[in-house]
């Protein structure tokens, strides 16, 4: 939990200086769930709102959940630079636009980009500073589970999904640090400390309170 007495905006370094901290994990593990839950606790944090060509779900608002676009304008944001990164993943793009992060650090705002593995390397590469945390499933059982129950993609979406999830999980290693989703409101809990404490290669503050 984000203690308000601790006089530290969530996502700044010691340093004061505002950080880009990617999430990132593969289909199913419940990202949503535990950034949502974190928008609650820490309103002051900047969440991009990522670029994508697939279509928008049932409940999805364009600007509010994703900016839906089509591939044409996608490419040409590309073209243009506009994108800070942009990958491919289950046969539709998704890329994070530059401008509004860049905004956001530069009043100060801490970021959070929820990113797959191809776009978390690209931001490695272009902000080393950021920090990127790998968001687990308890167990690929548990995973599978999620995934297959579903119950809204075909049978070949979800092997494709499953695939995926071997390989960034794989990539565990390349990250700053990881969090089990096990409980959302713990994941949360681990997830600020990691956004509120030092530069990546630094030692983490303590969980004892």
């Amino acid at each position: 939990m984000i203690d308000a007495d601790d006089g530290v905006l969530p996502g700044r370094a010691s340093t004061g200086t505002p950080r880009l901290t990617v999430v990132s994990g593969p289909s199913g593990v419940g990202k949503s769930s535990v950034l949502d839950e974190l928008r609650k606790q820490a309103p002051d944090i900047y969440f991009s709102v990522s670029v994508t060509t697939r279509p928008a779900r049932s409940g999805e608002i364009d600007g509010v959940h994703y900016h839906f676009v089509d591939r044409a304008e996608f490419e040409r944001m590309v073209a243009a630079g506009e994108m800070l990164e942009y990958a491919r993943y289950a046969g539709n793009y998704y890329g994070t636009p530059r401008a509004p992060v860049e905004r956001a650090l530069a009043a100060g705002r801490p970021a959070v980009l929820e990113i797959e593995l191809q776009g978390a390397r690209q931001v490695r590469r272009s902000m080393p500073d950021a920090r990127l945390v790998m968001l687990l499933p308890p167990s690929w059982d548990d995973l599978v589970h999620r995934l297959t129950g579903r119950m809204t993609e075909d049978s070949e979406v979800v092997r494709q999904r499953l695939e995926t999830a071997r390989a960034e999980l794989a990539a565990r290693t390349e990250f700053d640090a990881t969090v089990v989703n096990a409980d959302v409101r713990r994941a949360v809990d681990e997830l600020v400390r990691l956004i509120v404490g030092p530069p990546p290669g630094q030692p983490l503050p303590s969980n004892d309170r």
